[in-house]
């Protein structure tokens, strides 16, 4: 630790990286939780601030801080943990219903110029196939993910200014805007590229970005500093203060998250929290997604020379004070993490997941899945239609819905709509709507049939009878017709 990070005072508002993500601060937090973890009287009050997130209409987001949050975490009496997983169960409902958001990643490119420890796709891997996708490639691609049913998109690509630049981001982008197959079109495409300036995030913006994603790994300077040796990614400020640069450049939805398993996931919780608060200090809105990776196998990686994994019983903790603390933002969970996992995670907290997956450049147009070119190993290897039919038979709509960016809905927008609990108007007849698209358009007989029954029944459930009526009209017309992309 230099002098002049010990020096550095806490500070939410600052514009610099150990300020808002305070090393001394989390340690004092995790002392304090360590101190309080079975003070009863505290965490009743603690976990009474959040009991009003279950009305959010009216009540309006009361959000925990990070120290309220690691004191819950720290907790490890049985009656309390049970407690908090049922609460976090009630928040999510309260402000995302039984809705989950479906996605895939598109890798475009693996070259990359970064040392990163714990990624196959670092510089000195000399074993790994590196690939790029052309743009007729891409079309090829998008075609394939069209084909399985997907609207929505994450593009990830590895840091390479030669091989990756700006421009070949944004010329993706306008190429997977422009391809529509059949009934089919990607409506949003998210983007997971390097910490970069603000003149690039504002074309990214101007290329209609939905969501900036950037997760930090580690919060853990010393440790991010080891696991990132070379490369321009060793620039621990310049990483962790990209969100604010997005931010400045117009972009108002921000993916935060951090790889579970590099560092005590004690000091990674907090320091995520203490990001989300970082974020509505100097902005007013918090992040739009935060997501919850863990290690994974792959290609010149093993998860056991990391030596702080979590158990799943903590994931899933973990999980349902993510949703306790930051109630507005929505979860994501990947295809890293096996089948059993993500159903006991969507209880707790998770609103989006990916399905039918492929962490390689490519591969969706090949019937087998190539390793190659893998970013990590994927654990839930179910086709989409199957998670979708699994999600419903789980009580879960399944969802393509991308009309709050579509609409405008972004930002301190979407948030003033979530934080007050009228986001729900939307989501519903709209997860409704485009789930009928999928079951007309992509979908196997036995998950049509399901689909049918599950929008029958959530139908009754729009409490507002005007979007119902509109809803019941749209419907019609995407069963009657080639008429698609209603939306509320």
């Amino acid at each position: 630790m230099t002098e002049k990070a010990q020096s550095c005072a806490y500070d939410p508002s600052s514009s610099r990286a150990d300020e808002f993500i305070n090393h001394q601060e989390i340690l004092d937090t995790l002392a304090f939780a360590d101190e309080h973890k079975h003070d009863l009287r505290l965490i009743d009050k603690i976990l009474d601030k959040a009991q009003p997130n279950l009305n959010p209409a009216r009540d309006h987001c009361s959000v925990l801080s990070h120290r309220d949050a690691a004191v819950l975490l720290a907790c490890d009496i049985p009656e309390v943990n049970e407690r908090i997983k049922g609460l976090a169960r009630q928040i999510k409902l309260a402000y995302y219903g039984n809705r989950i958001v479906l996605f895939a990643p598109l890798y475009l490119s693996n070259y990359c110029v970064n040392g990163c420890l714990y990624c196959p796709y670092h510089a000195k891997n000399r074993d790994i196939a590196r690939r790029k996708l052309s743009q007729d490639e891409i079309r090829e691609q998008v075609i394939a993910l069209q084909d399985m049913g997907h609207k929505r998109l994450a593009i990830e690509s590895g840091e390479d200014p030669v091989m990756s630049p700006i421009e070949y981001i944004l010329e993706s982008m306008k190429t997977i805007y422009s391809v529509k197959h059949r009934n089919g079109a990607i409506r949003r495409v998210n983007v997971n590229i390097a910490a970069t300036t603000v003149d690039e995030y504002r074309m990214l913006k101007e290329a209609e970005i939905g969501t900036y994603i950037l997760f930090q790994e580690t919060y853990h300077k010393e440790s991010y500093l080891a696991l990132h040796p070379t490369g321009p990614k060793h620039d621990y400020d310049w990483h962790t203060e990209a969100m604010d640069r997005a931010m400045e450049g117009g972009i108002d939805d921000v993916g935060l998250g951090v790889l579970f398993g590099l560092e005590k996931y004690r000091y990674e919780f907090v320091g995520l929290l203490m990001h989300a608060e970082h974020l509505e200090a100097v902005w007013g809105v918090g992040p739009h997604t935060i997501s919850v990776p863990r290690v994974k196998p792959a290609m010149d990686i093993d998860p056991a020379s990391f030596d702080d994994g979590l158990s799943d019983d903590m994931f899933e903790k973990i999980i349902a004070l993510i949703r306790i603390a930051v109630p507005y933002t929505g979860m994501i969970i990947s295809t890293r993490e096996s089948q059993a996992v993500r159903e006991k995670a969507l209880q707790y907290g998770i609103s989006q997941i990916s399905g039918g997956s492929r962490t390689s450049v490519g591969g969706y147009e090949e019937e087998e899945r190539p390793h190659d070119t893998e970013q990590f190993d994927v654990s839930d290897q179910r086709t989409l239609d199957e998670v979708i039919h699994w999600l419903m038979e789980c009580g879960h709509i399944p969802s393509f819905c991308t009309a709050c960016y579509r609409a405008g809905r972004t930002g301190d927008r979407f948030m003033s709509f979530c934080k007050s609990g009228q986001i729900l108007n939307y989501c519903q007849p709209n997860a409704l709507m485009t789930l009928d698209e999928y079951l007309m358009d992509y979908a196997s007989p036995t998950t049509r049939s399901l689909g049918r029954s599950l929008i029958a029944r959530e139908l009754t459930r729009i409490p507002d009878a005007r979007v119902r009526r509109v809803t019941r009209e749209h419907l019609s017309a995407i069963e009657s017709s080639n008429a698609r992309d209603f939306r509320f």
